[in-house]
């Protein structure tokens, strides 16, 4: 057998929330001191009753302890304010510190980042996940990264491993963002398609259990389907990725897609249908509750 030696570091984690939580969690059992930083005190708190790591009050006192810094947040605006505030990671971050975005943004804003983080000496990779709750807290997450070149991008892949079980260099900064898109773009029409499947067959009186049983090991099978068939027919909508969360991240798609001239009809659809369920309430529940607007 192998053994893979990874070097024990001092690394920042800002945003313990539904997918940083167990991440940060797994970089403690990795062996690595964690440092962790999140805007509302109390899940970091929180965090700390189940794992062996300090709190630091801002991204810039934990960077200044840190050799890597981590970050998974919101949204575009959420990652400059932890970098570019008084009191964020630049304030306090030392040269040759790696600095890894896991939030899903646009590819510009990863961009924006690099230039920061560089100019200050570091070193900056954006790293979207893939693989929702379930595979954050098992360890097992998809990693597309961005990265200047191999070098920088080995150094992360070294800790990636904690809790990752793929993790893909995608090219130059903003690549790892743009694979995301690629994704969500993907999942989104592959949803729909399962919802509207498995109303057909309630529709049709068909033991949809028993349909997706059959199909799902056929042409027709999906991560999706083997995941979230059973639970849509259910009625069950609590599994981590938020209708609210896919719409931003949908948004991030279709503005890529205009700049790049590419078309993405299915894609906008689907959107104005996650955005439907938002006007009714449903911003917390998971992105299969797409199945609800075809309910009898």
């Amino acid at each position: 057998m192998v053994v893979v030696v990874v070097d024990m570091l001092k690394i920042g984690f800002c945003g313990v929330g539904v997918m940083g939580s167990p991440m940060a969690g797994h970089l403690v059992d990795a062996g690595h001191s964690v440092f962790i930083y999140n805007r509302t005190k109390k899940r970091a708190v929180a965090w700390l009753r189940n794992h062996a790591g300090a709190i630091c009050d801002t991204p810039a006192e934990l960077a200044s302890q840190c050799d890597v810094v981590m970050m998974c947040v919101g949204n575009d605006d959420d990652v400059r304010q932890v970098v570019t505030a008084p009191s964020g990671v630049l304030a306090g971050m030392k040269p040759g510190t790696l600095v890894v975005d896991h939030t899903t943004t646009s590819a510009e804003l990863a961009r924006e980042m690099a230039q920061c983080i560089e100019s200050a000496g570091g070193v900056f990779i954006d790293a979207p996940v893939s693989g929702g709750q379930a595979g954050a807290v098992k360890g097992v997450l998809t990693v597309m990264c961005g990265a200047r070149n191999d070098e920088d991008f080995a150094r992360f892949n070294d800790i990636a491993g904690a809790y990752s079980s793929r993790c893909m260099r995608m090219g130059d900064i903003g690549t790892g963002q743009l694979t995301k898109m690629v994704n969500q773009i993907c999942i989104a029409g592959l949803v729909q398609a399962l919802a509207e499947g498995v109303s057909f067959a309630q529709k049709a009186g068909l033991d949809a259990h028993q349909v997706i049983d059959v199909i799902s090991k056929g042409a027709a099978g999906s991560w999706q389907m083997e995941n979230r068939g059973h639970t849509m027919i259910d009625q069950k909508f609590d599994f981590g990725f938020a209708v609210e969360w896919m719409v931003k991240d949908v948004n991030y798609c279709i503005a890529e897609a205009a700049r790049i001239a590419a078309d993405i009809p299915v894609t906008q659809l689907v959107q104005t249908y996650f955005e439907d369920l938002m006007s009714r309430g449903d911003t917390r529940l998971d992105t299969s509750s797409l199945v609800k607007r075809l309910a009898p």
